[in-house]
């Protein structure tokens, strides 16, 4: 899997896994400039025009090791610099030990790895569907099928 596969995979997968919450899932959509001053293109932006909010999802998948691991500081940073909510989405065995770290630590930061094939939620998808459902207000994705307290 190389990169543009990985955002259309979590591209996919968001619009699948929440598909009656209203939402508008779109690639490549141009959102200001970078840090750098450069045009800047998010890879995902999820949208819910009900209540106007909006998340962007940066795409990391790192295969091998190797020089994209320079990258991933330079994503944070800018990421946390839109104005709006975003995360970077990452998976991959070729991360270093360090900026592996550094992404499990960063609350900008998702692992999700979906199954091609199903497109639900599971074990690998769950750090991404939380940061969704923090930025729409989905409550009912942390709280599934439990019941509320009752008093006596």
């Amino acid at each position: 899997m190389n990169g543009k596969k990985y955002a259309d995979l979590v591209a996919a997968y968001i619009a699948t896994r929440f598909r009656t919450r209203n939402i508008q899932v779109y690639r490549e959509v141009p959102l200001g400039t970078s840090i750098l001053g450069r045009p800047r293109r998010i890879d995902v932006m999820v949208s819910d025009p009900t209540s106007n909010r909006a998340l962007a999802v940066e795409c990391k998948f790192q295969k091998t090791q190797g020089t994209a691991d320079e990258k991933i500081p330079y994503a944070l940073q800018d990421i946390g610099a839109l104005r709006m909510p975003g995360c970077i989405a990452y998976a991959g065995d070729g991360f270093s030990e360090g900026i592996l770290h550094l992404l499990q630590a960063s609350e900008l930061a998702a692992y999700c790895l979906p199954d091609p094939e199903d497109l639900s939620s599971c074990s690998e998808t769950w750090e991404l569907d939380h940061v969704l459902a923090v930025t729409f207000r989905w409550w009912d994705v942390f709280i599934g099928r439990k019941k509320p307290v009752r008093p006596d």
